[in-house]
């Protein structure tokens, strides 16, 4: 699968290693919200539980044994941290 360009809400285009129509219907599988795409770490971040869902060769691994938390094991995301993520232009928003 090609690496495709979007441009992000702010007009600057990234790097998407996901496809944007699946991105477009993908959610979390166990609360069902929206989850974040995160380009720079290619994850996608749920910011509800803090958890992070890994891609892999561009295929998101969206099951729920395989979450890990955003940062390390030890400790979930900070405020700074969960901030940084979700008010990131590059950052792009799943689901409907």
């Amino acid at each position: 699968m090609a690496t495709t360009f979007s441009k992000s809400p702010r007009g600057r285009e990234v790097v998407i290693a996901l496809d944007s129509f699946l991105l477009a219907l993908l959610e979390d599988p166990v609360d069902h919200g929206e989850l974040l795409y995160v380009p720079s770490e290619n994850v996608l971040y749920n910011p509800r539980k803090r958890v992070v869902y890994e891609v892999r060769d561009s295929i998101a691994v969206l099951l729920p044994d395989e979450t890990k938390p955003a940062t390390d094991a030890e400790q979930p995301a900070t405020d700074a941290e969960h901030d940084a993520w979700t008010s990131d232009p590059s950052v792009i928003k799943s689901g409907k």
